[in-house]
C-alpha cells in the first residue's frame, strides 16, 4: 500500500512561516519541521521563511509571501 507521500505528492511545492520570537511554538521545533519535511518530498520544493520580531501571529510580510506563494503555483481563478 502507499503512504501518504508519493508519487506527484513527492513534488508538491511547501512554503513554511515561522516567528523568530514565537512563544507558543519555538522556532527550533519549526526548524525540526522543515528538516522532518525535507526528508519526506522533494527538499528543493520546500520554503521555510523566518520572520525577525514576529511572536505567534501574522504579519504584513509573511501574508505577502504567502500571497506571491500562491500566485506562483495555483492556477489564477477567473
Amino acid at each position: 500500500s502507499q503512504g501518504p507521500i508519493s508519487g506527484v505528492n513527492k513534488d508538491i511545492a511547501v512554503l513554511q512561516c515561522h516567528g523568530d520570537c514565537d512563544p507558543l511554538v519555538p522556532l527550533m521545533f519549526g526548524s525540526l519541521t522543515v528538516e522532518k519535511l525535507k526528508s519526506m518530498i522533494n527538499p528543493a520544493n520546500v520554503t521555510f521563511k523566518t520572520y525577525s520580531g514576529l511572536m505567534h501571529s501574522s504579519s504584513l510580510e509573511e501574508m505577502m509571501d504567502v500571497k506571491q506563494f500562491i500566485d506562483k503555483h495555483l492556477p489564477p481563478v477567473d
